[in-house]
């Protein structure tokens, strides 16, 4: 059975212990050992997730796939983006799936009710970053009708940048 939820600030701790795993399991390989575990720290901390919660637009739902924790995402909603001339859309910030849960149609799934909730707020479409050798996620979110609009070098560290692709899909 697979269950859907938004998190709360309460839920900091498994949303950094999931997005620590997830990142790990799919961009670990993307930079040094020491960029990344650096990263990971800063980003994956319980306090700085708590953080984000005080942002009325920042959203976090969680994913179980029978009982289990699968992964989580992450939106923002009316976030501007340089790349889109629109100014009610929606941030994908992170949509993570643990690597246990590929090929359970559970990213879909997740991806669908963030479409959907993005609807619900009135939002004219959804932007996102994905890392350019992330071909797997750029294949599906083609699929789903994204285009490219922009580049962006996302900063792991002070020394290392990953180049990611600016991708948008109007509804």
């Amino acid at each position: 059975m697979i269950k859907i939820e938004q998190a709360t600030v309460k839920d900091a701790r498994l949303i950094a212990k999931v997005g620590r795993q997830a990142f790990l399991e799919s961009h670990g390989h993307s930079a040094s050992e020491d960029d990344i575990k650096k990263f990971v720290d800063k980003t994956y901390q319980e306090q700085a997730i708590a953080e984000e919660f005080k942002n009325e637009n920042v959203q976090y739902y969680i994913i179980s796939f029978e009982g289990e924790i699968a992964g989580f995402s992450k939106i923002e909603i009316n976030a501007m983006s340089p790349w889109v001339n629109e100014p009610a859309v929606t941030k994908l910030d992170r949509l993570y799936l643990l690597e246990a849960f590929h090929g359970k149609k559970l990213g879909v799934e997740l991806f669908n009710f963030i479409i959907e909730t993005s609807k619900q707020y009135n939002q004219k479409g959804i932007w996102l970053a994905v890392w350019v050798e992330n071909l797997k996620a750029i294949k599906f979110y083609t699929k789903n009708e994204f285009k490219i609009v922009g580049d962006y070098d996302f900063k792991l560290s002070d020394m290392r940048s990953n180049p990611n692709h600016i991708m948008f899909k109007a509804y």
